[in-house]
């Protein structure tokens, strides 16, 4: 069976997908080479998408695919419609980045509480000493803080356990009352959070769902993190709220445009930490990933139910 994954393995990858040679051809692709990328596509049976866009015009070009698998849970970019369309299934990975998602969102949220960013820079420079009397006033311990989730799938049901562990109050929210104790209305979260954490899917609801209204409605001083994706935020009122001081700061690890572009200007402001969309990006989450890509390639080999179609398609055995 031949696989056309869309990302640059590294050594312990190889090492992973080695047992299975014998029947599985994976060849793999950097994202942004898209030569390798069109001439391997016609061949490809499945293809392990990572990030960079699958169009519907890409998929068109891949006459012998059966299956797209999302490594990772969110598909918006995926022209899914296409996929259906076309008779190739599409599937995700629900929770197998989960663990290092949520381990990121801390990370950023530390940070951002903790003006890192600020303070390495500093005590490299040689500025880190008298110590500057505003921590006192500004740095939070996450433990004393109320944290609000937005979104409560798999990744923000782990940070609530992380923060909660550490001494945090923790709030969410969803697209309903789920009748537990810490659900609020988007609108009371944001006002009595010191933390807003986002945890959302893109789609046509959530896109600029923290616009400069909702970003307003947030506690003076309040600190946001976005591990999800970055359309979900109106990036210029994020940096109008943080450059004005309304907001105390921001971890992010995902943009509205990716990579993200030299002059976002989020990108020059001291009080926002960010990382590259990697939160996910870790040995543990690759092995993950993986073990349950490699699985469905066995099943559809074998004509055996796939699992986590989020299409309706029959996908037919090799």
């Amino acid at each position: 069976m031949r696989v056309l994954a869309h990302f640059t393995p590294g050594d312990k990858v190889r090492e992973l997908l080695a047992p299975e040679s014998d029947w599985l051809d994976v060849r793999f692709c950097a994202e942004d080479d898209d030569e390798t990328f069109y001439r391997e596509l016609p061949d490809a049976e499945v293809i392990w998408h990572v990030l960079r866009p699958l169009s519907g015009t890409d998929l068109e070009r891949a006459t012998r695919c059966r299956l797209v698998h999302k490594l990772g849970a969110g598909v918006n970019t995926i022209d899914v419609d296409a996929a259906t369309r076309l008779g190739i299934g599409v599937a995700n990975m629900p929770g197998a980045n989960a663990p290092s998602v949520a381990e990121g969102t801390v990370l950023l949220m530390l940070a951002a509480l903790r003006r890192l960013v600020v303070l390495d820079a500093a005590t490299r420079d040689g500025r880190g000493w008298p110590s500057d009397p505003a921590l006192g006033e500004t740095v939070r311990d996450v433990g004393s803080c109320t944290v609000g989730l937005i979104g409560y799938g798999n990744v923000a049901k782990r940070v609530e356990t992380i923060v909660t562990a550490m001494g945090a109050d923790v709030v969410h929210t969803s697209t309903r009352d789920d009748g537990t104790p810490g659900w609020r209305p988007l609108a009371a979260l944001l006002a009595d959070s010191d933390v807003v954490s986002l945890h959302l899917p893109l789609t046509e609801q959530t896109s600029a769902l923290l616009d400069a209204g909702k970003l307003a409605l947030m506690k003076p001083g309040a600190v946001l993190v976005n591990t999800s994706r970055g359309a979900i935020v109106d990036e210029r009122a994020l940096s109008a709220a943080l450059r004005e001081g309304r907001l105390a700061a921001a971890g992010l690890d995902v943009f509205a445009v990716e990579p993200v572009t030299p002059d976002n200007p989020l990108l020059t402001l001291e009080n926002v930490v960010v990382t590259p969309h990697v939160t996910w990006y870790t040995a543990d989450t690759m092995r993950r990933y993986l073990a349950v890509g490699v699985d469905d390639c066995r099943r559809l080999r074998d004509g055996e139910h796939l699992v986590n179609l989020v299409n309706e398609v029959a996908v037919a055995p090799d």
